[in-house]
């Protein structure tokens, strides 16, 4: 197991301890995961497509439960108990027949919120998030960084300050995608929000992340795919004061994160 790193930095606000995972009777998909998000900053879990990263998202959302381990929200154990954080998929899932400020509003219309009220809610909203003139559009009128916003909002208005994405730019084009990466750093900062992001991309986890986790195979020698995944490395990368995901890039920083996660990554 690697050290999640947490003692003596305070509280932390999300935490994987000891995770084992897997699906049925099969065999264990992730086993002996330990990862922790503290507060306000962003955290990605980056490791090749297939290797459990989902799987471990849906426990850390208590959307299943684990053969092992628990998972804390803010030192209270929520294993296993779904809506204590808020969890955003790969695809914006905007339902098609709702306009921008409806779809934003479902978290609050499914909990008993009256329509109006949760417009009212929503709309002073819409502006910072890139929407202020797009309430009454439909979802097929917007462009993939649009719906990408729309789902940003759903999102925040589910009401917690732990969020979860699921690789949430990897649909869009790259400027698109780096506008958004730096959109979304600035806003989690403002709001107060503590994030966990999957990713595949190396790159992308080093611009982004305080923190990156690396998952990879435990036994390095299996010949198939079926030895469990568990986190094999943690990097912190070094992030000059006030730079963009894309100004950071061209540092030698940057590129010292991104060799040591692709060591990790080529060395699982």
């Amino acid at each position: 197991m690697v050290d999640v790193g947490t003692q003596g930095v305070g509280a932390v606000a999300l935490e994987a301890r000891d995770l084992t995972l897997g699906w049925g009777d099969g065999p264990s998909v992730v086993e002996g995961v330990d990862l922790a998000v503290l507060p306000g900053q962003i955290t990605c879990l980056v490791g090749r497509s297939g290797m459990g990263k989902t799987t471990i998202l849906h426990a850390l959302a208590g959307l299943s439960v684990p053969r092992k381990g628990c998972v804390l929200l803010h030192g209270d154990d929520v294993t296993g108990k779904p809506g204590r954080v808020s969890y955003m998929l790969q695809k914006d899932l905007l339902l098609p027949n709702l306009t921008v400020i409806d779809n934003a509003c479902l978290p609050l219309t499914l909990g008993g919120m009256r329509k109006a009220k949760a417009r009212e809610k929503a709309r002073p909203l819409l502006e910072r998030f890139g929407l202020k003139d797009a309430e009454g559009k439909w979802p097929s009128q917007l462009s993939g960084g649009m719906r990408q916003r729309a789902a940003f909002l759903r999102t925040y208005l589910m009401g917690n300050d732990v969020v979860i994405l699921d690789e949430p730019f990897s649909a869009l084009d790259a400027i698109t995608r780096a506008d958004l990466r730096d959109w979304f750093r600035g806003e989690a900062a403002d709001l107060g929000l503590s994030t966990l992001m999957i990713t595949h991309d190396a790159d992308e986890a080093c611009m982004m992340a305080d923190c990156v986790y690396v998952l990879g195979r435990l036994n390095v020698s299996a010949a198939d795919e079926s030895s469990p995944a568990t986190v094999i490395g943690r990097v912190e990368p070094s992030r000059p004061q006030g730079a963009s995901a894309a100004e950071f890039a061209l540092t030698p920083q940057f590129l010292e994160a991104k060799v040591r996660v692709m060591e990790f990554l080529k060395g699982e």
